[in-house]
Protein backbone atom coordinates (compact mmCIF):
# COMPACT_ATOMS: atom_id res chain seq x y z
CA UNK A 1 0.00 0.00 0.00
CA UNK A 2 1.11 3.13 -0.76
CA UNK A 3 0.49 6.15 1.89
CA UNK A 4 0.29 9.64 -0.04
CA UNK A 5 1.65 12.55 1.02
CA UNK A 6 -2.06 14.57 1.98
CA UNK A 7 -2.03 14.52 5.47
CA UNK A 8 -1.57 17.96 6.70
CA UNK A 9 0.00 16.42 9.98
CA UNK A 10 2.51 19.57 11.20
CA UNK A 11 5.45 19.61 9.21
CA UNK A 12 8.28 22.49 8.90
CA UNK A 13 9.47 22.62 4.75
CA UNK A 14 12.69 23.67 4.76
CA UNK A 15 11.98 27.28 3.27
CA UNK A 16 9.48 27.51 6.96
CA UNK A 17 12.74 26.18 8.58
CA UNK A 18 14.75 28.96 6.78
CA UNK A 19 12.00 31.91 7.43
CA UNK A 20 11.80 30.93 11.38
CA UNK A 21 15.96 31.11 11.46
CA UNK A 22 16.25 34.54 9.74
CA UNK A 23 13.58 35.76 11.32
CA UNK A 24 15.27 35.09 14.39
CA UNK A 25 18.47 36.39 13.18
CA UNK A 26 16.80 39.48 12.37
CA UNK A 27 14.98 39.95 15.79
CA UNK A 28 18.49 39.62 17.26
CA UNK A 29 20.23 42.31 15.49
CA UNK A 30 18.33 44.91 16.34
CA UNK A 31 17.06 47.69 14.17
CA UNK A 32 20.24 47.45 11.94
CA UNK A 33 19.49 46.01 8.33
CA UNK A 34 20.87 43.03 7.62
CA UNK A 35 21.92 41.82 4.02
CA UNK A 36 20.49 38.56 3.04
CA UNK A 37 24.25 37.25 2.44
CA UNK A 38 24.86 37.85 6.19
CA UNK A 39 21.68 35.59 7.18
CA UNK A 40 22.64 32.91 4.90
CA UNK A 41 26.54 33.01 6.23
CA UNK A 42 25.30 32.88 9.63
CA UNK A 43 22.50 29.90 8.81
CA UNK A 44 25.00 28.16 6.30
CA UNK A 45 22.44 27.90 4.19
CA UNK A 46 21.86 28.82 0.20
CA UNK A 47 21.45 32.73 -0.46
CA UNK A 48 19.82 32.06 -3.04
CA UNK A 49 16.74 29.74 -1.60
CA UNK A 50 17.41 32.40 1.40
CA UNK A 51 16.63 35.29 -1.13
CA UNK A 52 13.17 33.86 -2.37
CA UNK A 53 12.26 33.02 1.47
CA UNK A 54 12.92 36.65 2.65
CA UNK A 55 10.79 38.05 -0.64
CA UNK A 56 7.69 35.85 0.87
CA UNK A 57 8.43 37.55 4.21
CA UNK A 58 8.31 41.03 2.32
CA UNK A 59 5.00 40.16 0.61
CA UNK A 60 3.82 38.63 4.11
CA UNK A 61 4.54 42.37 5.60
CA UNK A 62 6.83 40.68 8.30
CA UNK A 63 10.08 41.83 7.02
CA UNK A 64 10.70 45.38 4.85
CA UNK A 65 13.72 44.86 2.56
CA UNK A 66 16.43 48.05 1.53
CA UNK A 67 18.43 47.56 -1.68
CA UNK A 68 21.50 49.39 -2.03
CA UNK A 69 25.16 49.04 -0.29
CA UNK A 70 23.16 49.98 2.99
CA UNK A 71 20.53 47.64 2.43
CA UNK A 72 19.15 44.34 3.53
CA UNK A 73 16.24 43.26 5.57
CA UNK A 74 14.91 44.49 9.36
CA UNK A 75 11.49 43.14 11.10
CA UNK A 76 8.73 45.25 10.51
CA UNK A 77 7.72 45.25 13.87
CA UNK A 78 9.47 43.97 17.32
CA UNK A 79 9.64 40.37 18.08
CA UNK A 80 7.22 40.63 20.72
CA UNK A 81 4.49 41.56 18.18
CA UNK A 82 5.54 39.09 15.85
CA UNK A 83 3.99 35.18 16.58
CA UNK A 84 6.05 31.83 14.72
CA UNK A 85 2.67 30.91 13.67
CA UNK A 86 2.54 34.20 11.34
CA UNK A 87 5.82 33.00 10.19
CA UNK A 88 5.47 29.65 9.23
CA UNK A 89 1.74 30.55 7.52
CA UNK A 90 3.93 33.24 5.76
CA UNK A 91 5.75 30.11 4.23
CA UNK A 92 3.29 27.18 4.15
CA UNK A 93 -0.61 29.02 4.21
CA UNK A 94 -2.93 28.65 7.26
CA UNK A 95 -2.49 26.61 9.63
CA UNK A 96 -4.80 23.77 9.62
CA UNK A 97 -6.29 20.72 11.56
CA UNK A 98 -5.50 18.29 8.70
CA UNK A 99 -6.95 15.44 6.79
CA UNK A 100 -6.83 11.79 6.70
CA UNK A 101 -3.49 10.36 5.79
CA UNK A 102 -5.40 7.63 3.72
CA UNK A 103 -6.92 10.49 1.49
CA UNK A 104 -10.05 9.46 2.10
CA UNK A 105 -12.51 12.18 0.87
CA UNK A 106 -15.22 11.34 3.64
CA UNK A 107 -12.60 10.63 6.65
CA UNK A 108 -12.84 13.77 8.70
CA UNK A 109 -10.84 11.24 11.37
CA UNK A 110 -14.17 10.99 13.79
CA UNK A 111 -14.67 6.99 13.11
CA UNK A 112 -10.51 6.74 12.57
CA UNK A 113 -8.66 5.20 15.37
CA UNK A 114 -6.10 7.78 14.64
CA UNK A 115 -7.70 10.40 13.00
CA UNK A 116 -8.38 12.01 16.60
CA UNK A 117 -4.92 11.78 17.70
CA UNK A 118 -3.23 13.27 14.25
CA UNK A 119 -6.13 16.25 14.38
CA UNK A 120 -4.83 16.98 18.60
CA UNK A 121 -0.96 16.44 17.73
CA UNK A 122 -1.82 19.23 14.64
CA UNK A 123 -4.10 21.64 17.08
CA UNK A 124 -1.18 21.59 19.75
CA UNK A 125 1.52 22.55 17.64
CA UNK A 126 -0.63 25.36 15.47
CA UNK A 127 -1.50 26.57 19.70
CA UNK A 128 2.14 26.29 20.68
CA UNK A 129 3.21 28.31 17.54
CA UNK A 130 0.52 31.18 17.66
CA UNK A 131 1.52 31.55 21.32
CA UNK A 132 5.20 31.56 20.92
CA UNK A 133 6.73 35.40 20.07
CA UNK A 134 9.69 35.73 18.09
CA UNK A 135 10.88 37.61 21.47
CA UNK A 136 10.94 34.17 23.21
CA UNK A 137 13.57 32.78 20.72
CA UNK A 138 17.01 33.59 20.95
CA UNK A 139 19.78 33.21 18.09
CA UNK A 140 20.82 29.64 19.28
CA UNK A 141 17.61 28.00 18.56
CA UNK A 142 16.86 27.64 22.22
CA UNK A 143 13.66 29.95 24.47
CA UNK A 144 15.04 31.94 26.49
CA UNK A 145 14.29 29.67 29.79
CA UNK A 146 16.94 26.73 28.09
CA UNK A 147 14.36 24.33 27.05
CA UNK A 148 14.21 23.66 23.10
CA UNK A 149 12.24 25.53 20.61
Amino acid sequence: MVIRDRARLFHVSEAANLALHAMAVLAGSGDRAVRTREIADNLQVSAAHLAKVMAMLERAGLVTGTRGPCGGYRLTRPGAGVTLAEIYEAIEGPLGAGTCIFGIPICNGSRCPLGKYFSQVNRNAAAKLRKTRLSEINLTGRAKHGKKA
